[in-house]
C-alpha cells in the first residue's frame, strides 16, 4: 500500500505503508541510533512524536518484549529507510511489522530518511502528517499539520498509581514522568527499593514515605508546560535529601529554582553524543532523548553550575546543586541498548544517600 510523509514545509515523501494504515499527525524527529528501535518505540519521551531512524535497515534482529521500556509503545509513527521482514536473531518473538500492527501504528518505509534528517537539521523539527490516502489535499492537510501542537504528555504517559520494586537497600522515591523501565531497573539492580509514583503526586507524599534519595525521570513534552509539578519540585529541592534527576526531570529541577529552559532546532537523539564531565574532564559516549535544554546563562552560580556539556554543540548536559545532595543530567544513564559509559551516576547516587544517612 502506498504511504506518504507530508511535511508543514511542503516537502512530500511517498513510500509503503508499514503497520497501521491509520493517518496520524505528529511532530517529526530523527533518531540517529543504528540498534535500539523498540526501546524507540516504547520510549514515553516520545509521546507526540513520529520518529525517523537514520540507520537504513530496521527490524533485522526482530522484536524481543523483554527490551521494551514501557507496557506499550508511544511513538505516533515510524518512518525507515528499508524495513527487514525477515528477522534473524534468537532472542526474536515477532517481526516489527506485527508489532506495529498490533499497536496500530502508522508508518512509512522506502524513503529517503538522510534527505529528510537534512531538511530537520537545517530547517528544525516540524509537524507532518503519514497518510494512506492518495488523494490528499495538500490545502487541507497543511491546516492540520498547522494547527497540531503536543498537549500535556506528561500525565497521558505517567504511571496512573505508585507501585513498588522491594529491595533491601536504599529507599528511592522515583517520580514518573515518563520514565523508561531501565531507570528503576538500575536502581533496583543496586539493592534499592523502588516506589514509582505518578507525576502528579505531591511532595508532601514523597516525602511522608520517608525516602533515602528521590530519582526524578525522563518525560516527553515542553518542560515550562508542567507548572504544577515544578511546584512539587521546588519543595523538594527545599528538603537535604538526594535528588538525583534524568533529562525532563534535569529541566524540571532547573525550572524549579529560577533557571529558563529552550527548545533546540532539531534535538538530541541518539545513541553517540559525547558528553564532557566538567570536573574531571573525561568524556562520555551518551545516549540522549531531548527537544529542549538548560540555559546555562539563566543559572544563578549561587544555586548551581553547569556539571557536563555537550562536546557536539556546548549545550548544557548537567548541573551540580551548591550546598545541596542534589545532580542532574540531561543525558540516559541507564540507556539500554547504548553506551554504558555514565552507569556509574547511579552509584554516585548510592554513595550519596549513604553519606546523608550516615550524617
Amino acid at each position: 500500500m502506498k504511504a506518504f510523509l507530508i511535511l508543514e514545509d511542503g516537502h512530500v515523501f511517498p513510500g509503503r505503508s508499514i503497520g497501521s494504515a491509520r493517518e496520524t499527525v505528529s511532530e517529526i524527529v530523527f533518531n540517529t541510533s543504528m540498534t535500539g528501535y523498540l526501546e524507540v518505540l516504547t520510549d514515553p519521551s516520545y509521546s507526540g512524536q513520529a520518529v525517523a531512524m537514520t540507520y537504513p535497515l530496521i527490524g533485522n534482529y526482530g522484536i524481543c518484549l523483554e527490551d521494551m521500556e514501557s507496557e506499550r509503545p508511544w511513538a505516533d509513527g515510524f518512518i525507515v529507510r528499508e524495513l527487514s521482514r525477515m528477522p534473524s536473531n534468537f532472542r526474536s518473538e515477532d517481526t516489527i511489522q506485527n508489532f506495529l500492527l498490533k499497536y496500530e501504528i502508522p508508518g512509512i518505509c522506502g524513503i529517503d530518511t538522510r534527505a529528510l534528517t537534512r531538511i530537520l537539521r537545517e530547517s528544525g523539527t516540524m509537524n507532518g502528517m503519514i497518510t494512506t490516502d492518495e488523494n490528499y489535499q495538500m490545502e487541507e492537510v497543511q491546516k492540520k499539520l498547522a494547527a497540531y501542537a503536543t498537549g500535556d504528555e506528561v500525565s497521558q504517559v505517567t504511571c496512573k498509581e505508585k507501585y513498588v520494586l522491594p529491595g533491601d537497600g536504599y529507599k528511592v522515591a522515583l517520580l514518573d514522568l515518563g520514565a523508561k523501565r531501565n531507570i528503576a531497573r538500575s536502581l533496583h539492580k543496586r539493592g534499592c527499593e523502588v516506589t514509582v509514583y505518578p507525576s502528579f503526586t505531591s511532595a508532601e507524599e514523597l516525602l511522608a514515605s520517608h525516602p533515602d534519595g528521590i530519582m526524578l525521570s525522563n518525560g516527553p513534552g515542553d518542560p515550562k508546560a508542567c507548572g504544577n509539578i515544578i511546584r512539587e519540585i521546588r519543595r523538594l529541592y527545599e528538603t537535604n535529601l538526594p535528588i538525583f534527576a534524568i533529562c525532563l526531570g534535569h529541566q524540571l529541577m532547573a525550572l524549579a529554582t529560577g533557571a529558563d529552559t529552550y527548545r533546540l532546532k532539531y534535538g538530541h537523539r541518539g545513541g553517540n553524543h559525547p558528553v564532557k564531565d566538567l570536573n574531571t574532564g573525561r568524556v562520555y559516549i551518551t545516549s540522549q532523548n531531548h527537544g529542549y535544554a538548560v540555559d546555562p546563562d539563566s543559572l544563578d552560580p549561587k544555586v548551581a553550575v553547569p556539571a557536563f556539556q555537550n562536546v557536539n554543540d556546548g549545550t548544557n548536559e548537567g548541573l551540580s546543586y551548591i550546598g545541596k545532595n542534589i545532580f542532574t543530567v540531561q543525558f540516559h544513564p541507564e540507556a539500554c541498548p547504548g553506551p554504558q559509559d555514565s552507569g556509574s551516576l547511579f552509584d554516585r547516587f548510592l554513595k550519596m544517600m549513604e553519606v546523608n544517612k550516615d550524617a
